[in-house]
C-alpha cells in the first residue's frame, strides 16, 4: 500500500523530501555573459549539493526586454525562476531602448563583478592596447569594435569610456552590435570585426583557446587569478569599470521567498564549488543582499546618467 502511494505521488510530481530545483531565465543567447553567469551559478549550486537540479532558458530579443516582459507577465506562476541580469538593465532603461527597468522587478542579490576586456584575434596587428589607441588617434573610426548588445549598451559604453581615457572622443568609435556575446565572438574569430568589447569571462574562453589575445581589462588593479592581464590603469589610462551581475525575481514574489533566495546564495558564496567557478571565469565576488543591492542600483543609475550624458549617449 505504501509503495503504491509513493508511486502515485511521484506520478503526480509531488516531491518526496527537500528536493531543491533552480530555473534561470537568461535574457540573451548562448555564449554571452548572462549565459555564462547563469550556468556557472547552476554548476556551483549542484556541485555544492545546494541544488538537485538547475535548468536554463535563453530568451534573447529587445536588448533583454523580451525576457523582462516575460518574467513580469508570467509572475510567480513558474515557481523558482530567477533572471540573471547586469548593468545593462540600468543602461537600457536610461537610453529608452527597453520600456522596463529594475524598478519593475524584485532585485534579489548581486553575485559577481565582471570586468570589461578588449580582445583581438591572435593574428591581429594590434599587439597592445597602445597600438590600438595609436590607430584610433589617426582615425577614430579606423577600428571596428563589436559587442554582444545594441548601440548605447554596456559593451559600447565601456569601449567608449576606455577610448575617452586616451583623450579621444570615445562616443565616435565605430561600434558594431551583435545579438548576444556568442555571435560577437564568432564575428571576431571570422574576421568580420577587428576588436571585441566584452566581459572578461567571455574573453578568457577564446583567449585560452589560442584564437585571440586580451589587450586590456577594466579592473582597477591586477586580477588575482589572472595577474598577467594588463589593466588600463597599469598602462596609464585612468579609468576602470566593473559590471555587476545579479539575480531578479518576478514582481509578485513574496518577500519571504526573496529572503529564502538570499540565504541560499549567501551559502553558495562560501563553497569551494563556487570558488572554482568564480576563479575560472576571472570574476570577483560581489554578494550584496536585497536592500544593499537596491541601494547600489539607485546609486549606479544616477552615476551612469551623468556619464552617459557626458559621452553623448543620452541627452
Amino acid at each position: 500500500m505504501q509503495l503504491r502511494l509513493l508511486s502515485f505521488l511521484l506520478f503526480l510530481g509531488v516531491s518526496i523530501g527537500a528536493v531543491a530545483k533552480d530555473h534561470f531565465l537568461i535574457p540573451g543567447g548562448p555564449g554571452g555573459g548572462w549565459d555564462t553567469t547563469a550556468r556557472g551559478i547552476g554548476e556551483a549550486l549542484m556541485k555544492s549539493g545546494i541544488s538537485d537540479n538547475a535548468s536554463f532558458q535563453n530568451m534573447s530579443g529587445g536588448g533583454g526586454g523580451r525576457a523582462i516582459a516575460y518574467l513580469i507577465e508570467l509572475g510567480n506562476r513558474q515557481g523558482d525562476m530567477l533572471m540573471v541580469n547586469s548593468t545593462p538593465i540600468v543602461i537600457r532603461a536610461l537610453t529608452g531602448q527597453v520600456p522596463y527597468s529594475y524598478h519593475d522587478l524584485k532585485p534579489v542579490a548581486s553575485i559577481i563583478a565582471d570586468y570589461g576586456a578588449f580582445v583581438v584575434r591572435d593574428d591581429s596587428p594590434f599587439k597592445t592596447w597602445d597600438d590600438a589607441i595609436d590607430e584610433l588617434r589617426d582615425d577614430i573610426r579606423a577600428i571596428t569594435i563589436a559587442g554582444g548588445s545594441a548601440r548605447g549598451s554596456m559593451d559600447h559604453l565601456v569601449a567608449a569610456l576606455a577610448v575617452n581615457a586616451a583623450d579621444l572622443n570615445g562616443a565616435r568609435i565605430r561600434y558594431i552590435p551583435y545579438d548576444a556575446g556568442g555571435q560577437a565572438k564568432a564575428g571576431l574569430l571570422s574576421g568580420e570585426i577587428q576588436m571585441l568589447s566584452t566581459g572578461l569571462s567571455e574573453a578568457l574562453e577564446i583567449a585560452q583557446s589560442g584564437q585571440a589575445r586580451i589587450l586590456a581589462v577594466t579592473a582597477p588593479e591586477p586580477i588575482p587569478a589572472y595577474p598577467e592581464l594588463p589593466t588600463l590603469k597599469s598602462m596609464g589610462y585612468e579609468t576602470s569599470f566593473a559590471n555587476w551581475r545579479g539575480l531578479f525575481a518576478s514582481p509578485d514574489t513574496p518577500d519571504s521567498k526573496v529572503e529564502e533566495y538570499v540565504r541560499r546564495y549567501r551559502k553558495l558564496m562560501q563553497t569551494e564549488a563556487w570558488a572554482k567557478v568564480r576563479d575560472r571565469n576571472g570574476w570577483m565576488d560581489l554578494f550584496r543582499p536585497t536592500d544593499k543591492f537596491q541601494a547600489d542600483l539607485r546609486e549606479q543609475e544616477a552615476q551612469l546618467e551623468v556619464l552617459m550624458t557626458k559621452l553623448g549617449f543620452i541627452r
